[in-house]
């Protein structure tokens, strides 16, 4: 997908509303232990391709608090989370989906006080390793939420983020449920449910201030696949969808998935 090209979604799916005024606060435990004074910002995702992708959560935690001697070392989070916006609405009007195979994430995490103030015996790699261990755990979290379950890591290597850092990546392996129905040309409604092969990437990286983690998920099949082994023979499934809701959704159901996951992958070396 070119970053430059397709058009932006016009249409609002009536169960994803911003969830702004859910965060958690941590704003009280700021600046009391040498770091970062206040909230911690935003993590920005510096790629046009995110005009496709709407954003449905924002929050602010505390990751952990652990003690390493006399040193009681922090990490805190601001988290946004985006679903690709015209996949969202499809499934929604087709079979009334709560959930989306395509999603991403990204993460801001502040260590307080800051790595290169703790002293030499705790160690950067020690303090950078829990902190990689909890993002992963709160990425397969955020996966769940969204209807992907099975999740595996199926390799690991580095790469050069926007930025110029060097980030720690996962490719990883999953599943999602569709499980509906829809109704046909014929007036009756047939269940649709299936499991979609999902692929997703993570991303972890410190950026000389925080620690920076960014990935999504997105399907490894056209979503109309499901469709189709669960339509009878004799019905053609993009044609239903069309005839259902409109060929824009039916397109979008049928899209080659490669789109996606180049578009997660851009997303992720941006993230700042």
């Amino acid at each position: 997908m070119d970053e430059n090209t397709g058009a932006r979604p016009t249409r609002t799916t009536r169960r994803r509303l911003l969830a702004g005024g859910a965060a958690v606060g941590v704003a009280g435990l700021a600046g009391c232990l040498g770091g970062r004074d206040g909230p911690v910002p935003a993590p920005e995702v510096t790629s046009d391709r995110i005009d496709d992708w709407r954003r449905t959560d924002e929050s602010e935690r505390a990751v952990f608090a652990e003690s390493y001697g006399p040193v009681t070392v922090q990490a805190l989070e601001h988290t946004r989370v985006f679903e690709y916006a015209p996949v969202a609405d499809a499934l929604v009007d087709t079979v009334d989906a709560d959930g989306s195979p395509v999603v991403f994430f990204a993460t801001r995490i502040d260590l307080r006080p800051a790595v290169d103030r703790l002293p030499a015996e705790i160690g950067r790699d020690r303090i950078l390793s829990r902190v990689e261990t909890a993002a992963t755990d709160a990425f397969h979290g955020q996966l769940r939420s969204a209807g992907i379950e099975n999740v595996e890591i199926a390799d690991e290597g580095i790469s050069t983020v926007r930025s110029g850092h060097t980030a720690t990546v996962w490719r990883l392996t999953a599943e999602y449920a569709v499980d509906g129905a829809v109704s046909l040309p014929t007036g009756s409604t047939t269940g649709v449910e299936g499991l979609l092969e999902v692929g997703a990437r993570l991303g972890v990286w410190h950026d000389g201030t925080d620690v920076i983690v960014a990935g999504g998920a997105y399907p490894t099949e056209p979503l109309l696949a499901v469709f189709e082994e669960s339509l009878p023979n004799s019905v053609d499934a993009e044609r239903a969808v069309t005839e259902l809701t409109d060929a824009e959704t039916a397109e979008t159901l049928a899209a080659d998935p490669a789109a996606y996951d180049e578009d997660v992958s851009q997303l992720l070396i941006s993230v700042v």
